[in-house]
């Protein structure tokens, strides 16, 4: 009987060794996991951090780039303008010329 208890006792022993792999194991994949859960949790903290600068920068970036747009239609009208008005004074010097008058020109 005490070979058989003793063999008992080995067997217990290594299904013990054996089940306590297995926890060891299974405990190594939960850290990981928890370690890995982690991480993300820390790059999405991160990225929620990081991103309303990222939305600031792209707001004053577009805010200027729209300022420096207005200025160039604003630029384009003048010229637009100035074009018109000298075409419409041609027009009117012509005019006047075919009836045999001028605009009076102050010269110096």
């Amino acid at each position: 009987m005490s070979s058989k208890s003793a063999d008992m006792s080995v067997e217990k022993m290594v299904q013990v060794e054996e089940s306590l792999q297995r926890v060891l194991g299974l405990k190594k994949m939960v850290d990981r996991w928890q370690n890995s859960h982690t991480y993300c949790l820390w790059q999405m903290t991160l990225r929620q951090r990081r991103n309303p600068y990222a939305i600031l920068r792209m707001q004053d970036t577009m805010a200027q780039e729209l300022a420096l747009a207005n200025k160039q239609l604003l630029m384009v009208r003048q010229a637009a303008l100035h074009q018109l008005f000298e075409k419409e004074h041609r027009q009117y010097q012509q005019e006047l010329n075919q009836m045999g008058k001028a605009f009076y020109v102050e010269r110096l």
